[in-house]
């Protein structure tokens, strides 16, 4: 009996190379997306705002609370305030996107009257209320053990966004990794290390 060889017909030739490559996964999910859907660019000012509404404004630079330098971050008491700009700079420089749970340094588009940056890092622990401020007058870019406190990190919380403080700059540190949450101070709502996230969103400046 002659066996026939069975042709393979050109749809039948498409079907067996889309089964067969796989298209490269895409990482999209790991992009930081702005309030108008785009992904955040590094070098690029955003305004940070709160997710819950009536518990004030955007970030800006507020005094420390020994008074002196450097200033703090904080969170303008009017939610309708805009607050500072703050730009991105990712530890890998080859990036021009943000991405989820990579080290970053955040700073404030501004001047000040202290002589120093306005990069954020974490402050030393305030033992008279127990706790790690976020203030200013980090070192920009430089990832290793003398910049570690300079760098944070976006995460996702539920379909928000949170900042955090657990930076991998540097291999053999020992580090904190905690949320940055709201600390008021009387009349002042400073950032701060806390178990409560603060959620928040980015618009583009």
């Amino acid at each position: 009996m002659d066996m026939k060889t069975p042709l393979l017909t050109p749809l039948s030739l498409l079907l067996f190379f889309l089964l067969s490559f796989s298209p490269k996964p895409s990482n999209a999910s790991s992009l930081v997306l702005d309030t108008d859907g785009h992904e955040l660019q590094t070098g690029v000012g955003y305004y940070v705002f709160p997710v819950i509404r009536g518990r004030g404004g955007g970030l800006t630079l507020g005094a420390s609370r020994s008074g002196t330098c450097p200033l703090a971050v904080v969170q303008e008491q009017n939610e309708v305030s805009n607050g500072l700009p703050v730009k991105f700079s990712p530890a890998d420089a080859s990036t021009s996107a943000v991405h989820l749970s990579t080290d970053l340094n955040v700073w404030f588009d501004a001047a000040t009257i202290c002589v120093q940056s306005t990069v954020w890092r974490l402050g030393t622990y305030d033992e008279t209320v127990e706790q790690y401020f976020i203030v200013s007058g980090g070192v920009l870019g430089n990832p290793g053990r003398d910049t570690v406190s300079n760098w944070f990190k976006i995460e996702k919380m539920d379909e928000d966004y949170k900042l955090v403080f657990c930076p991998t700059v540097c291999d053999t540190c020992r580090v904190i990794c905690r949320d940055v949450g709201v600390y008021v101070d009387g009349g002042t709502r400073r950032l701060a290390l806390s178990d409560e996230p603060f959620r928040v969103m980015f618009k583009k400046a």
